[in-house]
This record gives C-alpha cells, sequence and structure tokens, in this order.
C-alpha cells in the first residue's frame, strides 16, 4: 500500500520540529521525505522510525540556500513516487544577538539567514510547484512569532521570518487554487536548539519568563509545534495565505 500512499518532503528533519513532524506523517500513511543540511546520522535514524509505520522513507542531503539543491530534492520524491503532496519549509538558521546591538550584526549574517529561511524557502516552493499542482498539495511555512513582532533570536532572523510570512501571502495568491500555501509562527519552543543558542542558565529563565507570560502556562514543544503544521498539511482544504501564531498566548502580553 505504501507505493499509493501520499508523499511529504521536510526541510530540516533530521531532528527537532521537522523530525517530529515527519513521524506524525507517517503514523499517517504518508511516505516521507526526511532532508538534512550535515546531520546524516539524524536523518537516517528519522526514516527508520517512519519505516516503521509501515511506509517508505528516503533520506536526502540538501542545501536549501542552493537552488539546484532543492530541485535535487524534488526530483528525489518524484523520482521515487512520482508524486508530491506536500512541502514544509522547514529548515532554519540564525545568529544569536540582542536586537539593540546593531554592531553585532553584519551583511553577511543577513545574508546568510536570508539565504535559508527566505531564498530557500522559496526556491523550494518553486521547485516543488509543478507536482504539488497536480496532485492539488500544500506548503507549509515554518515562520516565527519573531516574523510578527520583531522579536527573538536577532533582528536579522525576525526580518527573515517578516518576510517569509510576506511570501506566504504572495504564494498563496499565485499558487491558487491548486495549491494552498499557509505558515506557523511558533514562539518560544523547547529544545536543545535554543538551550545552545541561549545557554542552560539563560535558557531555564527565558523558559519559566514565558510560562509566566501564556495564558495556558506552557511553551511550545516539537511536537505540538508538529501537529499545529500538520492541520494545515491535512485538515484544512479551504484555508490558504493564513498565519497561525503559536505561543500559547503569550504574544497577547507584549
Amino acid at each position: 500500500m505504501s507505493a499509493t500512499n501520499k508523499v511529504i518532503l521536510i526541510t530540516g528533519s533530521s531532528s527537532g520540529i521537522g523530525a517530529e513532524l515527519a513521524l506524525l506523517a507517517a503514523a499517517n500513511h504518508y511516505n516521507v521525505v526526511v532532508s538534512y543540511n550535515s546531520n546524516a546520522q539524524g536523518g537516517e535514524s528519522v526514516a527508520q522510525q517512519c519505516r516503521d509505520f509501515g511506509v517508505e522513507a528516503i533520506v536526502v542531503q540538501a542545501n536549501v540556500a542552493d537552488d539546484k539543491s532543492c530541485r535535487q530534492l524534488v526530483a528525489s520524491a518524484e523520482k521515487e513516487w512520482g508524486r508530491l503532496d506536500a512541502l514544509v519549509n522547514n529548515a532554519g538558521e540564525t545568529v544569536f544577538c540582542p536586537h539593540a546591538d546593531l554592531d553585532g550584526l553584519d551583511a553577511a549574517d543577513f545574508q546568510r539567514i536570508y539565504a535559508t529561511n527566505t531564498i530557500g524557502a522559496f526556491q523550494m516552493a518553486r521547485a516543488a510547484a509543478p507536482l504539488l499542482k497536480t496532485n492539488r498539495g500544500s506548503i507549509v511555512n515554518v515562520s516565527s512569532i519573531a516574523g510578527v513582532l520583531g522579536v527573538g533570536s536577532s533582528l536579522a532572523y525576525a526580518c527573515s521570518k517578516g518576510a517569509l510570512l510576506s511570501m506566504t501571502r504572495s504564494l498563496a495568491r499565485s499558487l491558487g487554487p491548486e495549491v494552498r500555501v499557509n505558515a506557523v509562527c511558533p514562539g518560544l519552543v523547547e529544545g536543545e536548539w535554543l538551550q545552545e543558542g541561549l545557554g542552560a542558565d539563560n535558557y531555564a529563565a527565558v523558559l519559566e519568563h514565558y510560562r509566566r507570560l501564556a495564558p495556558t502556562g506552557a511553551v511550545m514543544t516539537h511536537k505540538t509545534v508538529a501537529e499545529n503544521i500538520w492541520f494545515f498539511v491535512n485538515s484544512a482544504p479551504n484555508v490558504t495565505g493564513e498565519q497561525l501564531i503559536l505561543d500559547g498566548g503569550a504574544n497577547q502580553a507584549y
């Protein structure tokens, strides 16, 4: 039966949100393209866990900042199964720098971050559009509350995610009616990536701060973000051009 399954391609899916989403898709009978940039071992582990659900999964190395890699990534799905039903632009890049420290960033930081977070998402959407149109598929862009409020790990990161939200709306108009395009905007997400960026002591303090801000009393996890991405992939047939804030309501305190 796996040969007739729908197919999802998730960039940056060797760990974190992407990995959780890959497993959720596999549990719902989707074949999965697991994409990684540098974590080959993680990619293989995620793919095997997907196969344990009885579906097919392939692992492909790709740097989404490179257009050729984007096209090869989509081509791998077409070669393997002849279809693509969902693209999730999850790969991300940042640098940790206080927003007030204008001298802490330079043009190279902006170019590197935009190359992955914004240009990479565009290149993936462009490469995937023909296959997605054939199957009336969907694209979900993983943006951030940073792109809505101008907060987050750095000013460059916030700008790149804000641009991704503008792109989401433009692509929704350009690719409709065949392809739906939506975005999720996570706030603080528990996990190793944030802990490494903030340092262990700051990480614990920031988590507690966000829990106090959020009406739910909780912050997002990789799993809860993945579940909301899945809503756009599989349960929102008439929704496009939308952005969903995922922060337990903490943004209301700003």
